[in-house]
């Protein structure tokens, strides 16, 4: 659009929710601040999500992703003209004086926006460590247990490390549809804590996995009240993971990192000892904060090439010298593969002389099923 056209502005001042409600997006739950649901162009059950704080929609199913304008070309299969047009109307021409008043009141809500988002990041950052904080020492309690089920036996008086903690008892907990912010316990018992460490190392975050040793995995499997056939995730991620990870291990002098998204899968490639001991390990919590946000277009969605200006992904600290991403087998392979390249991109621009690798365990397997056998 040209410079002087003033609709866009107009535009980003529209309230999500209003907006998808106007658009009468089906299946969407309000769940830690977002609306998350079946994707309007590709479906799926829980890959969409649109954040009202940040005026922004994305989907990690097709990788649609933007703002109102977005989220209606998405969802009516409109162009940017189109979806402008539907939005606020046909363009009108504006005195200067009109156009400067917009752009005062779009800087003003910018302002606003981004100063609700910080408020909202802080406090849960606040009940993350509140969360941390009351969790006990992890060595000899059923955290040990549970890792122990996973195949990752520590050696004996071997302490768990650090970034793990006890929690007694935490409700599993989901929204329920259309009754705004309520939600109900589907599930109570002990957890396993982990910190998730902000750059400069100071808790930003915490995740925490239910434990439940009469299941095979020693996770529970809760069936969901609301969506037949499927289960609940029993884990969960409080405050800030942008940018950070779970430092399972960082021996002195490290120079190279391995990284998975997920503890277990970080813990297996530590204990089958593939690499040399002076090697770390730290868990990227999820791809998406792996990833960071990727260059899209026509032809683009496994190119890998990462979005230089979003400073919010994960990238590894000075030290690090060589970055080994395990990718996991069970998700698709594609797509998976283009978000831990783009990471990779991302961090050898930021790092000049960082080497870096992928490593597969195997199709429709992830590493902690080569490590327990599951895999056979």
């Amino acid at each position: 659009m040209a410079e002087e056209d003033t609709r866009l502005i107009e535009a980003k001042a529209i309230p999500m929710d209003q907006l998808a409600d106007r658009l009468q997006i089906k299946g969407l739950v309000r769940t830690a601040g977002e609306l998350v649901g079946p994707c309007p162009g590709c479906g799926g059950t829980d890959r969409f999500s649109i954040n009202p704080r940040k005026g922004v929609i994305f989907c990690r199913g097709c990788d649609a992703k933007g703002d109102q304008v977005a989220l209606v070309q998405l969802t009516l299969g409109m162009d940017f003209r189109a979806a402008l047009d539907w939005l606020v109307g046909p363009r009108q021409e504006l005195t200067p004086q009109q156009q400067a008043e917009q752009r005062r009141r779009a800087d003003a809500f910018r302002r606003q926006r981004e100063a609700d988002a910080a408020r909202h990041r802080a406090d849960a950052i606040r009940q993350a460590r509140e969360i941390w904080n009351a969790g006990r020492p992890a060595d000899d309690t059923v955290v040990a247990d549970y890792l122990d089920r996973r195949g990752l036996r520590l050696r004996a008086g071997a302490k768990l490390p650090r970034c793990f903690r006890f929690e007694p008892s935490a409700r599993l907990v989901v929204p329920v549809a259309g009754r705004g912010r309520e939600f109900q316990t589907v599930h109570e018992g002990p957890t396993m804590l982990s910190a998730i460490q902000a750059p400069d190392g100071s808790i930003s975050g915490v995740h925490r996995t239910w434990i439940d040793l009469d299941q095979p995995k020693g996770k529970p499997v809760v069936a969901h009240p609301f969506k037949d056939g499927e289960t609940v995730p029993a884990k969960k991620v409080y405050g800030s993971k942008k940018g950070g990870a779970i430092r399972l291990y960082t021996p002195r002098d490290a120079m190279v990192m391995v990284m998975a998204e997920g503890i277990e899968t970080t813990l297996s490639a530590m204990f089958a000892r593939a690499l040399p001991e002076g090697a770390s390990y730290w868990a990227g919590v999820d791809l998406g904060n792996m990833s960071g946000q990727r260059k899209m277009g026509q032809g683009l969605k496994y190119a890998g090439i990462p979005d230089m200006e979003d400073r919010d992904a994960f990238v590894p600290p000075p030290w690090v010298q060589r970055l080994i991403f395990v990718q996991d087998g069970d998700s698709e392979p594609r797509l998976t593969r283009a978000k831990l390249l783009s990471g990779l991109r991302r961090a050898i621009a930021r790092r000049p002389g960082l080497t870096a690798a992928i490593v597969h365990p195997g199709e429709g397997v992830d590493m902690n099923d080569l490590l327990t056998g599951a895999a056979d």
